[in-house]
């Protein structure tokens, strides 16, 4: 109710992307079908987009152990350098861990596959892709737990895989931009520090707002986040979504961010009920000079960085972390 009418604010390749998003997977959208169908709808969708984009140099899948078992993961070496770090013939090299997004429900290494190779190959790191586990079945905060296990890992035996484990950052879209942030949050409270968490590249996330003038006026079925649609997400992901909110490792505005925060690139979609999280977000690491650049890319939606193949925004997006990622590191 008094929604703005996003169809017809959006631009005209996003248009295109939601006229060729209806004939790959039709509402993969719908949560009335089930968490279980939505996820084949999910990868069915993805499927095309992960298509192309930069080939690696090494691409390795392997499992880091965890606090429930061992994590799948996919490291994405993007350089001859980067490569060669691996085999222990040239230095260790500064790498991303990546926390793909889907609501905490959906997602796994495929379905960002691509998204990590064009970050990969602009910020020219490795690149760490991490496949926690997913709500319902595994309840908040085990997904917090184990991205932050894999960069406890990669900190402690990252020489193992040609990587600098004292320069990590973490990227993420959606719910894993969330994760990577909670996860920053999380070492630093319960796992004796993160200052080896160097950066930040968080695109689109939900950060711990439950109200905002975004949310109000935006989300529908072109993103799937209506109130209703939100709410079913919050329930999936905790077994009392009031949990979340008194929890800083889910409502992450709870955390001191005046101390020991990473440099921050935050990027926002025009049309994104999670729009105004980022600003928060961003506005407080201003306040507390925290190295920040707020983005707000015109005329998308949610989950835009999917589609490199059509979609200067999610290119340009991926782009502009990677500069500022480089910045920060000294690259």
């Amino acid at each position: 109710m008094n929604k703005l009418d996003v169809l017809s604010k959006i631009n005209p390749q996003m248009k295109a992307v939601l006229a060729k998003e209806d004939e790959l997977a039709g509402d993969a959208n719908d949560t009335s079908v089930g968490f279980e169908q939505m996820r084949k709808n999910y990868v069915a969708g993805r499927a095309f987009w992960a298509e192309g984009g930069p080939v690696m140099v090494e691409q390795l899948d392997a499992t880091v152990a965890g606090p429930y078992g061992d994590i799948p993961v996919r490291y994405y070496y993007p350089t001859e350098a980067a490569a060669a770090a691996l085999g222990g013939a040239a230095p260790a090299q500064p790498a991303i861990v990546y926390v793909h997004g889907g609501g905490f429900v959906l997602g796994n290494l495929d379905t960002h596959d691509r998204v990590c190779r064009v970050l990969a190959d602009h910020a020219g790191v490795p690149v760490v892709a991490v496949d926690y586990r997913l709500s319902p079945e595994a309840k908040f905060p085990s997904a917090v737990e184990e991205v932050a296990a894999v960069a406890a890992y990669l900190h402690e035996q990252g020489a193992k895989h040609g990587i600098d484990g004292e320069r990590l950052s973490f990227a993420g879209d959606s719910g894993g931009a969330h994760l990577g942030l909670a996860a920053t949050m999380y070492l630093r409270e319960e796992r004796g520090g993160s200052d080896f968490v160097k950066c930040c590249l968080l695109y689109y996330g939900w950060f711990g707002l439950t109200d905002s003038s975004s949310m109000r006026l935006l989300g529908g079925p072109w993103d799937g986040l209506t109130e209703a649609e939100w709410q079913w997400y919050m329930e999936m992901y905790a077994n009392d979504p009031a949990e979340l909110m008194a929890s800083p490792y889910a409502n992450l505005f709870l955390n001191d961010m005046e101390h020991d925060m990473p440099a921050c690139y935050i990027a926002a979609a025009e049309y994104d009920p999670l729009r105004d999280d980022s600003a928060t977000l961003a506005a407080i690491c201003e306040q507390y000079g925290t190295p920040v650049r707020h983005e707000v890319f015109e005329g998308v939606i949610h989950a835009f960085l999917h589609y490199t193949k059509m979609l200067d925004a999610a290119n340009d997006a991926l782009e502009h972390g990677a500069i500022f990622y480089r910045q920060q590191l000294g690259l």
